[in-house]
């Protein structure tokens, strides 16, 4: 089967959508929870706040490389009954994590949750893909992302105001119950409309053949490769916004996490008005707007004067942030149609690597020299990522 004998998409009803963007809700806070958690971890465990990103650093790279068994086994046997399990699993690992008594311990839970989470997001695009045509896809695809900024916004808020509150140990019981109401809903759901939770298409081959033949479109890999590096750009330096805040303005960890939860605000702004953004500039045009204005807003995190010119910043990060990135989502959901979880698979595999090899580089950066260093390199790059992947675009015709 080829990209182009795909079977037409079938008809998606509404309410499956808004309870998968209710999980992805759940995975997307789990992403961004220990942000601004940072601080208190290295006083509780007694380490660097570049040691105790390993929490955030395990969980990413599970997130990613796990995805390559959920991809396929999704398109097999349906993505959305993959989703609605991923979902319980996470809950149970999030109960581990609020158990933990080391860093080591808290660590090895992360990574399972990142295990069990990561069929979420990228299965859930991949039945969007499968139920939504292209011409429609992006602006649902945009819908869909508001519950991921949504959970991205609660996630930072989750973990800075209780963990400020009732501390670190809370936000998980949070975190577990988030998605137990997901996957029950899930299941719920499924159980009205059978049909939904059935598989698209039949995928052929092994998971490693699938995998290849993906890699073989040379589409495919450019998407893929700009993903990686805008994942690991952009993730790599945001994950330090919140402890900046906290040692160069003296915010507290409710401020912090209120201030990180500024990115979501930029991306409800994105997600409202996406549709027109779509129409009016296209896909070449949301790319090049979206890459410009994340280098100026890192550009004016590394100088900011205060906390208030910061969090301006990081509203305009959020905005820009998903003009580049829902533009790569859509075309990633049409690397390969017939194998379209495994493709996506690729897709979340690179972008979270990314994000794990991003973090533990600026790391070392941040305990030496603070976090402006890191914010002007993604100043400088991310512009020049943004437009390489719009020539790409019109190179494609």
């Amino acid at each position: 089967m080829t990209a182009n004998s795909a079977a037409p998409p079938r008809s998606a009803p509404p309410f499956a959508i808004v309870i998968l963007s209710v999980a992805a809700f759940a995975s997307a806070a789990n992403m961004r929870v220990i942000d601004p958690l940072l601080i208190q971890l290295s006083a509780e465990f007694d380490v660097t706040v570049g040691q105790a990103s390993i929490a955030a650093t395990l969980f990413l790279l599970a997130n990613g490389v796990f995805v390559l068994v959920h991809g396929p086994f999704g398109d097999r046997h349906g993505k959305m009954p993959v989703v609605a399990l991923a979902c319980v699993g996470a809950a149970l690992c999030c109960a581990a994590s609020a158990l933990s008594v080391s860093l080591r311990m808290l660590a090895i839970t992360r990574f399972l949750t990142g295990v069990t989470s990561s069929a979420i997001i990228p299965l859930a695009m991949a039945w969007v893909g499968d139920n939504v045509s292209y011409e429609r896809r992006q602006a649902t695809l945009a819908r869909f992302l508001s519950g991921q900024t949504l959970g991205l916004a609660a996630g930072a808020a989750l973990g800075g105001a209780v963990g400020d509150w009732l501390g670190w140990r809370a936000v998980f019981w949070v975190l577990m119950t988030t998605y137990l109401l997901a996957g029950g809903a899930l299941f719920a759901t499924m159980r009205a409309r059978p049909e939904i939770a059935l598989p698209s298409l039949q995928a052929e081959g092994s998971m490693i053949a699938q995998m290849l033949g993906v890699l073989k479109r040379p589409w495919a890999r450019t998407v893929i490769i700009v993903v990686a590096l805008e994942g690991g750009t952009f993730w790599g330096c945001f994950t330090f916004v919140g402890a900046d805040l906290h040692q160069r303005f003296g915010l507290g960890y409710a401020f912090v996490g209120l201030a990180v939860a500024a990115f979501g605000t930029g991306g409800f702004i994105y997600v409202s008005i996406a549709p027109h953004l779509v129409r009016l500039l296209g896909e070449r045009g949301l790319c090049l707007w979206g890459g410009g204005g994340l280098g100026l807003a890192f550009a004016v995190l590394a100088m900011a004067p205060n906390a208030v010119v910061a969090f301006v910043a990081i509203i305009v990060l959020g905005i820009s942030f998903y003009m580049l990135h829902n533009t790569l989502q859509t075309n990633g959901t049409q690397m390969a149609p017939e194998v379209r979880g495994s493709a996506l698979a690729l897709f979340a595999l690179c972008l979270f690597v990314g994000q794990a090899i991003g973090v533990p580089i600026a790391a070392p950066i941040v305990d030496r020299y603070g976090a402006p260093p890191i914010f002007w390199a993604a100043a400088l790059f991310l512009p020049v990522l943004a437009w390489w992947f719009a020539m790409a675009l019109r190179r494609r015709g």
